[in-house]
């Protein structure tokens, strides 16, 4: 069974652009479905918890649930070094969420994702406090009164500390 394939017959990209958007956002609906789902399911485990509670159930309910495989997002040293890599090409002080959404960018993950960047903002800020505490980075605050870092001006002792 041989097809041969049609050759298109307008010399623009308009259709392809057009089903690559279609399909961009049918996927962004489903993605919107599964997260809403998700919200569902821990609802519904919520309620199951108070009723277990009612009920009497005093047991440790962490306990009873399945062991869930940890998600390994960088390798040991990588984000303290990924950190290191976005305050030397910065151009001023940044946040911890700056910071976090630029290693998200460069690894090709999407800052949007409010539950990703919420986690990775929380592990760059536990990082750059470790950092601190190693002087490698220095903090300051913003005129809103938030923390902003920099890295500090012997970048040299950093690079050879951290490899």
């Amino acid at each position: 069974m041989s097809e041969t394939v049609k050759i298109a017959r307008t010399e623009t990209f308009e259709h392809t652009i057009s089903g690559l958007l279609k399909k961009r956002a049918d996927l962004f609906n489903e993605a919107e479905r599964i997260r809403d789902r998700l919200a569902e399911i821990k609802n519904d485990i919520g309620a199951v918890d108070r009723v277990l509670g009612t009920l009497g159930y005093t047991g440790d309910l962490d306990a009873q649930m399945p062991r869930q495989r940890r998600q390994v997002l960088f390798g040991r040293g990588e984000l303290t070094r990924a950190i290191l890599d976005e305050l030397r090409t910065a151009t001023g002080p940044l946040s911890s969420r700056d910071i976090a959404r630029a290693i998200l960018s460069v690894n090709e993950m999407d800052p949007r994702d409010r539950k990703l960047m919420t986690e990775h903002t929380r592990r760059v800020s536990k990082a750059l406090r470790g950092l601190k505490n190693e002087g490698f980075v220095h903090a300051n605050q913003n005129q809103r009164g938030h923390r902003v870092w920099a890295k500090v001006h012997n970048a040299k002792q950093i690079i050879e500390k951290t490899t």
